[in-house]
C-alpha cells in the first residue's frame, strides 16, 4: 500500500480521493519508482475534477509527470538507486502517473535525472518547461537563432505559452 491520489468511476460516479493505494493497481511494467516530487499541470486539473475526458482507464493515478528514485526494476538500463524523470507518455490517462507515493512504469520512458538538479528541481522546470525548452531547440536545429529577430508563436498557452 502507498498513499496517493485515486480517480474512480463507478456507475457514473467520478470520484477523485486521497487515499491508500494497493500496488495491484499499478500496472504491469518493468520499473518501479519512489515518486518525491510531481506537478500539477492544467491536465491533471482536468483529470482531478472529471471536466474533459483526460482519464481513459480506471482506476487512474493522476499525474502527467514526476521524478524520483528507482526501487525495483527489470529493465537493464537501470538499477536500484538510479534517480530519474518522467513525462508524457499517456502517464496520468492510460497509464498510472505521479500524483502518488509510487509509480510502476516501463523503463525506456525514464530519463536520468542530471546529477546538477534535485527531484524538487526537475518539477519545479516541470512538463511545460521541458517542453518549452524542446521547442527552442528545435528552432535552434533549424538554424534560427535570437539576432533574426521576433518569432510569432501561435496556439501556445497556458505554461508552455
Amino acid at each position: 500500500m502507498f498513499k496517493g491520489i485515486l480517480i474512480t468511476k463507478d456507475d457514473g460516479v467520478y470520484r477523485a480521493l486521497l487515499q491508500d493505494i494497493d500496488d495491484a493497481v499499478l500496472p504491469d511494467a518493468d520499473t518501479t519508482v519512489q515518486v518525491e516530487w510531481s506537478t500539477l499541470n492544467y491536465k491533471d486539473g482536468l483529470a482531478l475534477t472529471g471536466k474533459s475526458p483526460v482519464v481513459r482507464r480506471f482506476p487512474m493515478v493522476p499525474g502527467i509527470d514526476f521524478a524520483g528514485t528507482v526501487i525495483e526494476t527489470s529493465n537493464p538500463a537501470w538499477k536500484v538507486g538510479d534517480r530519474v524523470v518522467l513525462n508524457g507518455w499517456g502517464v496520468g490517462e492510460t497509464h498510472c502517473g505521479g500524483l502518488a507515493a509510487k509509480a510502476r512504469v516501463k523503463g525506456e520512458w525514464l530519463v536520468p535525472l542530471p546529477a546538477s538538479f534535485s527531484a524538487r528541481q526537475a518539477m519545479a522546470i516541470g512538463t511545460a518547461g521541458y517542453t518549452a525548452m524542446l521547442c527552442v531547440l528545435a528552432l535552434e536545429k533549424h538554424g534560427i537563432k535570437p539576432a533574426d529577430g521576433e518569432i510569432l508563436v501561435t496556439g501556445a498557452n497556458g505554461g508552455v505559452g
